[in-house]
């Protein structure tokens, strides 16, 4: 009898706590909850530029966030200089000039970084990186990964979005430099994109593309919807 006494105090003291907003309490196990959308963070890079490592480094300080997908994309355009950049590949130089032309910037840089395909800053102008990385913007689609399909679903702007691509290695990459204006240093390079593909245009509504093959063992796969030109990522997805 004084085991149920107690138990009917603590269940009378339970619901009072409950009624008046006093008790506290912790979300179950394994429930859903809410995550704000990433930043995308796109960092433009060689191995060649003689500031890029400082700004190599960053983006792996951002790799560790869980606000942000942060991606390199290494550019060729500093091979004259000596040394040819081993992970450089000509679409990384063709995706930084969209957004060349779209911030009306003089002539291309490195260390670049563009976030959310909205603004950019200097690779080591930590400041103005950190101003940037504020809440993320609302989503403005809805996109659906499986191994076989990409959906995306929603209200598009006027001029429609294309759908990308991107597939990323996760995991530190080490190159000793030989030659240029980096010659006897070690850079390590994370999340280097390995391949990025347009998978078609998205012009609202709900669409599907096909994944041809799954990504390679290693490799980490992100979709973004972006307006044309090097313009705002309206929304994300990962695996």
């Amino acid at each position: 009898m004084l085991s149920f006494t107690r138990s009917a105090k603590a269940v009378t003291l339970f619901c009072v706590q409950v009624l008046t907003g006093s008790l506290a309490i912790a979300p179950v196990a394994g429930a859903a909850t809410h995550h704000p959308p990433p930043h995308i963070v796109e960092l433009f890079t060689a191995q060649g530029c003689s500031s890029c490592p400082e700004a190599d480094l960053a983006l792996k300080t951002l790799t560790e966030r869980k606000d942000l997908i942060a991606l390199t994309l290494p550019v060729d355009y500093w091979d004259y200089l000596g040394w040819k950049d081993t992970l450089a590949q000509p679409d990384f130089t063709l995706r930084q000039s969209a957004y060349k032309t779209r911030f009306r910037l003089r002539e291309l840089y490195t260390p670049q970084m563009v976030i959310d395909g909205h603004a950019e800053a200097a690779g080591l102008d930590h400041a103005r990186i950190d101003s940037l990385l504020g809440p993320a913007p609302t989503p403005q689609a809805r996109i659906r990964l499986t191994a076989r399909h990409v959906n995306v679903s929603g209200r598009a702007p006027a001029t429609g979005a294309d759908v990308w691509l991107v597939r990323y290695d996760p995991s530190p990459q080490s190159v000793q430099v030989k030659t240029g204006d980096n010659r006897g240093k070690l850079v390590v390079q994370q999340n280097v994109v390995k391949s990025i593909a347009r998978l078609g245009r998205w012009r609202g509504g709900d669409k599907s593309w096909p994944l041809s093959a799954p990504a390679p063992d290693g490799l980490k796969t992100v979709i973004l919807v972006q307006t044309s030109r090097g313009g705002d990522i309206l929304a994300s997805a990962t695996d």
